[in-house]
């Protein structure tokens, strides 16, 4: 077998570069086979330094089967990265096997792909290949038991494949037709008006001590009677509070009317919204 044909051999099994694979194969004497664990530690040690960089690009996957639906963020350092082939092949196998795993990020690092290697072992071999760094991120799966998931993506690059992802997950009790078209709307919502928590209750009492931090800030040289300043500070306060739930926040369609209006409507309850996720690159 000639180099040349070596090479392309070579290159076809490992991903890698010509000249990787024509430098392997010297150091290997021609073995066809020390040449590939030669650029399986070459691609490990490439993709360890690279992982110090920042990942702040990528794209989310949405991928679904009958009773569950699953998102997973998946990153990497420039948008031309994420548009690249090599890339979307690997986030939508990735995508499938998330689902399957349930979002389990260590089971999902040991699954085995379509050619046979682990997701952590192709995960290092295209880092290599493409030369940044690569990271699974946030991941959600959702079961729909006797409740209906819906799903809805911003920024659509190809296919279940974009910027911005939103999965949820409704109660049936309701007119199919009424809750399948609220849960349609309803996620679309949620991608424009990024809701922190289902209700003011569920809110994250450290995001809500940061904002209160931030307003007292704001607030500390304003010159107002601190009486004042304090009615001010609480009124900041729920304001954020319902921007930030919901239930609370207006409804896009229209804007007059709170979510939770729009579900009295319907003649539904609010336990209607059993869960929800949205990702969006770069937050």
């Amino acid at each position: 077998m000639s180099d040349i044909v070596k090479i392309k051999e070579l290159r076809q099994s490992t991903g890698a570069g010509f000249k990787d694979c024509n430098l392997a194969l010297k150091e290997s004497n021609g073995d066809l086979e020390k040449a590939v664990e030669i650029l399986r530690i070459k691609g490990v040690s490439k993709a360890s330094k690279k992982m110090s960089r920042d990942a702040k690009e990528g794209v989310i996957v949405i991928s679904e089967s009958e009773n569950k639906t699953s998102m997973i963020e998946i990153n990497c350092e420039t948008d031309f990265v994420a548009k690249n082939n090599d890339f979307l092949l690997f986030v939508k196998e990735i995508g499938n096997l998330n689902n399957l795993n349930n979002s389990n990020l260590d089971k999902l690092n040991e699954a085995v792909m379509k050619n046979n290697k682990t997701v952590k072992e192709n995960l290092i071999s295209l880092i290599a290949k493409i030369g940044e760094k690569i990271t699974l991120g946030r991941a959600k799966t959702i079961e729909a038991i006797n409740s209906n998931n819906y799903f809805y993506q911003h920024a659509t690059i190809k296919d279940n494949i974009s910027k911005l992802g939103v999965i949820l997950n409704l109660d049936k009790n309701g007119e199919k037709k009424d809750i399948d078209s609220f849960g349609k709307q309803l996620s679309m919502h949620i991608a424009a008006s990024n809701p922190l928590a289902l209700n003011i209750d569920k809110l994250n009492p450290d995001i809500i001590a940061k904002e209160q931090e931030l307003i007292t800030e704001e607030l500390k040289n304003s010159g107002k009677p601190e009486d004042i300043a304090k009615k001010i500070s609480l009124g900041k306060l729920n304001k954020f509070k319902q921007e930030n739930s919901l239930l609370t926040q207006d409804w896009v369609m229209e804007p007059k009317k709170k979510v939770q209006e729009i579900i009295k409507d319907l003649n539904l309850s609010n336990e209607v919204i059993k869960d929800f996720a949205r990702f969006k690159i770069g937050e």
